[in-house]
């Protein structure tokens, strides 16, 4: 349940907390870690009754503690780009207001599948067939912005990773920062996973379009439901769907509620290093902590985002990470990282890949 209560410029948005028994946080963590396997792969896996797994795995959807995505790897379809946008807004203007105006103005473009926003500060995530997508967005952004009187300093900074030429290690990836948290240890990882970096163009068909498409916007669907969609038959859909796997077009994650479990802070990093002397990947490694659940990475530039349950383990992390770079002269500055408070800041748009899978397929 969330309450909402409105302070002096800020608007606090409460969520009732929830503790996970020990059989509970093996379930989430198994979820987290293993997420194309099926309940009853999953149960022998962990080891725990198949009837038990079925009855927490209900309870913590009850309570929203995680949600099932099947992620789109569109750069085997068409897209060029991962881009990452932050701002920095003048706080006079109240969180409520600035969402309303983004919300018509900027958020209903397909690119952008993710958004976060606090009274002074936010960032999106898109994936676009090409640049111009990207920068007719971005200006749009600024003549938004500007009318209103929401920039504070300066214009939303733009990071493009071209996936020729870029790294995507992380992709919203929670195991390690759940296992850590639960102390379940975190060596199931998914660091083979393909993120945006093959980029052999893989072509559909008509019908296989509005297959995928109809997947990657009920990932929850039963093949039954999408041969309804879509009026095939159950047995083409899981053909297909096999298929979309195979050609390693598509992925699952399972992405926990940090929120309502406790974890209090997100951290936005954005790195840009000496270009006489920049990380290779061993040292991004080293950034590389188990709070990461994003890590894109250029030759010049990085960008993470992690999770914390304290200010303590955020305060830390954030120096070391630091010390690293300035030791290793990979920067000669302190750079731009920004705090997020769960508690104070507003999910705007989160893990929607449905209309820019439309976009990109041309449906």
């Amino acid at each position: 349940m969330r309450k909402i209560y409105k302070t002096f410029f800020v608007w606090v948005f409460i969520v009732e907390k929830i503790e996970l028994t020990e059989n509970e946080r093996k379930v989430l963590f198994g979820l987290i870690s293993n997420p194309t396997l099926n309940d009853s792969e999953l149960s022998k896996k962990i080891n725990i009754k198949l009837s038990t797994l079925t009855s927490i795995k209900r309870r913590l959807l009850q309570q929203k503690a995680f949600m099932q995505k099947k992620i789109p790897l569109l750069n085997k379809l068409g897209s060029e780009i991962l881009a990452v946008i932050h701002s920095e807004f003048n706080p006079i203007i109240p969180l409520k207001k600035r969402i309303e105006t983004t919300k018509g103005a900027i958020e209903i473009y397909d690119e952008i599948f993710y958004s976060m926003g606090a009274q002074e500060k936010g960032f999106s995530i898109s994936l676009s067939k090409n640049y111009t997508n990207i920068s007719k967005i971005n200006d749009i952004r600024r003549e938004t912005f500007g009318k209103l009187g929401l920039l504070e300093k300066e214009h939303p900074n733009e990071i493009v990773f071209p996936f020729q030429g870029s790294d995507i290690i992380r992709f919203f990836q929670y195991n390690r920062v759940i296992g850590s948290f639960y102390g379940l240890g975190f060596n199931q990882d998914n660091t083979d996973e393909e993120w945006f970096r093959n980029n052999q163009i893989v072509n559909l068909t008509d019908k296989e379009k509005r297959v995928y498409t109809a997947i990657i916007k009920n990932p929850q669907a039963s093949t039954q439901t999408i041969g309804e969609m879509v009026n095939l038959s159950r047995h083409t859909i899981s053909r297909l769907r096999k298929r979309f796997y195979q050609q390693k077009i598509m992925t699952d994650i399972t992405i926990p509620n940090l929120h309502v479990l406790g974890f209090e802070i997100l951290a936005f990093y954005h790195f840009q290093f000496n270009p006489g002397k920049y990380p290779c990947i061993e040292d991004i490694e080293e950034i590389d902590t188990s709070s990461t659940i994003f890590l894109a990475r250029k030759k010049f530039e990085t960008v993470l985002i992690s999770a914390y349950p304290s200010y303590q383990d955020y305060k830390e992390d954030k120096i070391n990470k630091i010390r690293f770079l300035k030791e290793n002269d990979f920067i000669s500055y302190t750079p731009l990282v920004r705090k997020y408070m769960f508690d104070q800041m507003e999910s705007i748009k989160e893990f929607d890949f449905a209309p820019i899978t439309k976009k990109i397929l041309e449906i």
